[in-house]
Parts: C-alpha cells; structure tokens; sequence
C-alpha cells in the first residue's frame, strides 16, 4: 500500500526515475514537462490543474509549449495539460493517448512508470510541433512540485 501525502508518494528511485524520463523528453522538444503532486484536488481535477498550472509558472516558456502531468494522489486522480502555444497548434485528442498511457500504469499501481512513460511520449508528441532547438534552454525545473 502506498502512503498517499505528495512529499512521500514515490522512493527516492521513482522520483529520480520520473526526472530522468523529463530530461529524456525534453531532448526532443523545446517544450517543457513538468510533474506536480498534490494531496488532494478538490472538485474538477481539470479546473484544479489549470489553477496549479497558473501558479507553478507554466505559462512563463517563451513559446507557451509547457505541459503539467498533474496527478492528486489520495484522490487518485490526474490531468495532462497544455499551454496555450501547445493548444493552438494540435488536433483535438492530442493528449488522449498519454492519458491512456498512465491509465493503464496507474490501474497496476505503477504510477512512477506510468509518469515516467507519459513524460516521454510527451516529448515525442510534441517533437513535431515543437522540435529542439541548439539554442533551447531548461526553463521549468526538471522535478517533481508539490
């Protein structure tokens, strides 16, 4: 069983996992990925991770291409989000197969893989809209925010 409190949901191995799998990401993109965790979310989990997107500093990449994997972990629920750079240029139901992803990780209480995973087809996703640049730099922080 799991302890549920964000600070304390994955090991030490997990949380180094999912950064590593941000930095995979991130190499193929000029987007930025980023992981939050919270306790709780308290009605919509999409209207609650909007709020938290606002206030981690999503909004501040150059091209607007960040992307929250948002995940409330005693509610056992998450959201993948984009930014506005990202949202105008992709088709409706871009996100659908990262959520899969993490459904199907998440169901077997492998919730660092499904992360991990999710981070990197993001990456690849985003590859086409937003391809790494030799000038690109780190602008949101690689680890996990709580």
């Amino acid at each position: 069983m799991r302890i549920s409190y964000p600070v304390f949901f994955f090991s030490r191995k997990e949380k180094k996992q999912i950064q590593e799998a941000i930095q995979e990401a991130e190499k193929n993109t000029s987007g930025e990925v980023r992981v939050h965790l919270d306790h709780k979310c308290r009605g919509s989990v999409y209207g609650h991770a909007q709020k938290v997107f606002h206030r981690i500093g999503m909004t501040k990449t150059a091209q607007r291409n960040g992307v929250l994997i948002y995940l409330a972990t005693r509610d056992k629920k998450f959201a993948v989000l984009g930014d506005v750079g990202i949202n105008e240029k992709v088709p409706v139901g871009f996100w659908n197969d990262v959520v899969l992803i993490m459904t199907e990780y998440f169901k077997q209480n492998k919730f660092a893989e499904g992360i991990s995973k999710a981070a990197v087809r993001i990456g690849e996703k985003l590859k086409a809209y937003f391809p790494h640049q030799a000038n690109d730099k780190n602008e949101l922080a690689d680890g996990i925010s709580y």
